[in-house]
């Protein structure tokens, strides 16, 4: 029979996994702006990569921007530069699909990612379903995939806090105009400031 041909794989390739490390994470939040509000920020890069925490967006053109990310994984540091485009804009359905990529600049190795974001209208809110495909190599494989979903979590928790910031300021300011500081919510402020002064 075929079966005896074909003796069972190991559960893992030592090759593949020695030095790279492929990571599935899901991450929820909700911002408390209307899809409307919500939807145009999302597949603006401009808008998008100042509430990114250690994200600094050098170009954006199209579909397509350049840019750098500081992260700390550990006891690592890393400063990925690379690029990333919008692989899918789906107005219909609210979903965007991003791909990105990046080599860390003292030679740590390169990230790559897949992120799928899918927004669902509640009203007065946004819903924000976050799936990201993550292939590491170099030293941040080996720190293992609890660490990184650990690290991914606290990024995108604090880049959601921002994005709510500016978008509840914004749309405060447009609802009132010239009095936007006084009628804004004070937790609008306080949630910004962090942001600008952390690179954490």
């Amino acid at each position: 029979s075929s079966g005896s041909r074909r003796p069972p794989r190991p559960a893992a390739d030592p090759a593949s996994t020695r030095r790279n490390s492929d990571v599935q994470m899901q991450h929820h939040f909700t911002v408390p702006v209307p899809v409307d509000v919500a939807w145009p920020a999302m597949i603006d890069p401009e808008q998008v990569a100042p509430c990114m925490p250690g994200a600094t967006l050098t170009s954006a053109e199209g579909d397509e921007f350049a840019g750098s990310v500081k992260v700390k994984l550990g006891p690592i540091s890393l400063l990925y530069k690379g690029k990333g485009a919008f692989q899918e804009v789906d107005a219909a359905s609210r979903k965007v699909v991003i791909d990105a990529s990046g080599k860390d600049a003292r030679g740590n190795g390169t990230a790559a990612a897949t992120v799928t974001v899918t927004l669902t209208d509640q009203g007065s809110s946004t819903s924000a379903q976050v799936d990201t495909d993550l292939k590491v190599t170099g030293k941040p494989a080996q720190l293992g995939r609890g660490l990184m979903s650990e690290v991914g979590g606290k990024i995108l928790h604090q880049f959601a806090d921002n994005l709510a910031a500016k978008l509840s300021g914004e749309q405060a300011g447009e609802q009132t105009g010239t009095t936007a500081e006084q009628s804004a919510p004070p937790a609008a402020s306080p949630a910004a400031e962090p942001a600008s002064g952390s690179a954490m």
